[in-house]
């Protein structure tokens, strides 16, 4: 039987899948199960930004500015003795999670600047984190703003970070940027142990009865996964760290093309939330049976073997193959051009 192990982010794991952030990681019981159907580490759900900073701004304006207008109460501050924020909450979460789970448990913080919120991830780290999953969500719809200073705030962002924890730091990022290539060389140059490719934008919808932008959750497909397993392939053999994709990993096919591209783990999260956590069995019994069919004799033997390290040009490379995906179009029977 293939040997399935990998390493990610120095973390030896005992197979390639790892449940990505999701709402299967607030619940200690759903996490066990991908534990007991196969995970080798999981993701959990995500601490926001936003919702450390909105609980910032109430408690400063219902505890301590209180005694605006009311001098008696200048000195009367208090805060109810049994009162737990969002922070207190999600780390009584992992907390749990580590103390349920023999897996490694990944934090997840998602955000979009360098700020307080950051601070958060010692806490993390403290609550027995053994990593810390950077998911950085920003629109770059400020005209003032050049590719050069998102690019910065990213960067920027990670060393905040890094000055932190001590535990090893993934970057979770978008596919929209111009010279994708070089930004990796340049977090890992930050100091990212892992690249995580890519984030999902999820769009927006107009609703045509009421005039409406209306929020609109659609779950992956598996095509969605071919992005990312061509950057991971451009970057495999290029830059150090660890290498995940997620987006479209939805069975046992996308995972090995994930690894034969390069990728060290693979995350999944809209297969599981369809299937159920059980689904992670499937797909790890498949692996195993196509690698054993083929007698190879582990996931290391398999991992970047088509790859693009070895093309001078990994640019040109992929020209090519987009020329070559165009020429191959054939038009339905009867339909004429």
């Amino acid at each position: 039987m293939a040997d399935l192990t990998t390493q990610y982010l120095g973390l030896p794991l005992k197979n390639p899948l790892v449940p990505s952030a999701s709402p299967l990681s607030k619940d200690t019981d759903s996490a066990k199960r991908l534990e007991d159907a196969g995970a080798a580490a999981i993701v959990m759900h995500s601490l926001f930004e936003e919702n450390i900073e909105h609980e910032d701004e109430n408690l400063a304006r219902f505890f301590h500015q209180q005694s605006l207008g009311h001098g008696e109460a200048d000195s009367f501050h208090p805060v109810p003795m049994d009162y737990q924020s969002h922070l207190d909450k999600h780390l009584e979460q992992l907390a749990s999670l580590k103390s349920e789970l023999d897996i490694p448990v990944i934090a997840s913080l998602n955000g979009t600047t360098p700020g307080g919120w950051v601070e958060c991830a010692r806490a993390l780290e403290d609550a027995g984190a053994d990593a810390l999953e950077l998911n950085l969500y920003y629109i770059a719809a400020n005209q003032q703003e050049n590719c050069t200073a998102v690019e910065d705030r990213y960067v920027e962002t990670l060393q905040s970070l890094k000055q932190k924890v001590a535990i090893p730091v993934t970057m979770k990022l978008s596919s929209q940027f111009s010279a994708f290539a070089n930004l990796a060389q340049r977090f890992e140059q930050a100091g990212a142990q892992g690249l995580v490719l890519f984030n999902r934008f999820y769009q927006p919808d107009i609703d045509l009865d009421t005039l409406e932008v209306v929020p609109r959750l659609e779950l992956s497909t598996a095509s969605e996964s071919l992005l990312r397993i061509r950057w991971i392939a451009i970057l495999y053999g290029r830059v150090k760290c660890s290498l995940a994709i997620t987006g479209g990993v939805h069975d046992s096919s996308d995972v090995l093309k994930a690894l034969l591209a390069g990728a060290d783990v693979t995350h999944m999260c809209s297969a599981l939330l369809q299937n159920g956590p059980e689904h992670l069995a499937t797909v790890l019994r498949e692996l195993e049976q196509w690698l054993d069919e083929r007698e190879y004799e582990s996931v290391s033997q398999l991992k970047g073997s088509i790859s693009q390290q070895h093309a001078a040009d990994p640019a040109a490379f992929a020209r090519a193959n987009y020329v070559s995906v165009l020429d191959s179009y054939k038009s339905p029977p009867g339909v004429r051009y």
